[in-house]
């Protein structure tokens, strides 16, 4: 079981370029329908990266501001829960407590968990900090994304409780670590795109950078020059 803060957001300007962002989010302040596109009254700027089915609600784990802001303290006022973009925030819940598909309860809705977040370039300009972005990916406190199985009512005071879990699927961490690695586990990477409730559009990204691979190995080696002759 998790406690919970609950955010939603009109889209706002970004301070530098004037370009839009849903980023900006407040607490509710009561109860709010949770349907399969999100929370009511929750706003996102470019439907093609934000929202939808699969991206319908973003937990974002508030045990990860303390490490922002030691990295960027010019902008440590400004981190606090909300700021990231997220519609939840628990203090009891990160990456490794969560595994792909875990279908857990929020007030009347079910939740689940189904891909990181890609953090985007508007989090640098949003804090006025170049690289925090990259440092959320690099550090793997990205937070992620729920889908909704059942549409109902949250409101603040709800907690987290798990429903569901999917005890052979990777943890979140785990699945970061496998996307993320420097050098790629075919075999991991195959079963992460296998994990029964993972989002749709990341298995496909998943797969294809499998057939990538395959094809990498499967191509003949490339034989170097011959030594030039000797004079």
């Amino acid at each position: 079981m998790a406690r919970v803060q609950v955010f939603i957001g009109q889209i706002r300007p970004l301070p530098e370029s004037g370009r839009p962002t849903g980023m900006y989010k407040e607490p509710v302040p009561g109860a709010v329908q949770v349907g399969p596109e999100g929370l009511a009254g929750d706003q996102q700027a470019d439907a093609r990266v934000h929202g939808g089915p699969e991206k319908a609600v973003h937990l974002y784990p508030a045990r990860h501001y303390a490490e922002l802001a030691r990295a960027f303290p010019d902008a440590a006022p400004l981190l606090v829960p909300g700021s990231i973009g997220e519609n939840l925030s628990s203090a009891e819940l990160d990456e490794h407590d969560v595994r792909v598909g875990d279908v857990w309860r929020l007030g009347q809705a079910l939740l689940q968990a189904c891909q990181p977040r890609n953090p985007c370039w508007k989090i640098d300009e949003r804090f006025g900090c170049r690289g925090m972005a990259a440092f959320i990916v690099e550090r793997r406190i990205t937070g992620w994304y729920w889908r909704v199985v059942r549409p109902g009512m949250v409101e603040p005071g709800d907690t987290l409780e798990l429903a569901r879990r999917t005890p052979e699927a990777p943890t979140l961490r785990e699945a970061l670590d496998d996307w993320h690695a420097p050098q790629a586990d075919i075999a991991r990477l195959r079963r992460l795109a296998d994990t029964p409730g993972i989002a749709l559009h990341w298995r496909s990204r998943i797969e294809q950078r499998v057939a990538w691979l395959l094809a990498q190995e499967a191509a003949p080696p490339i034989n170097p020059p011959a030594p030039l002759p000797s004079p």
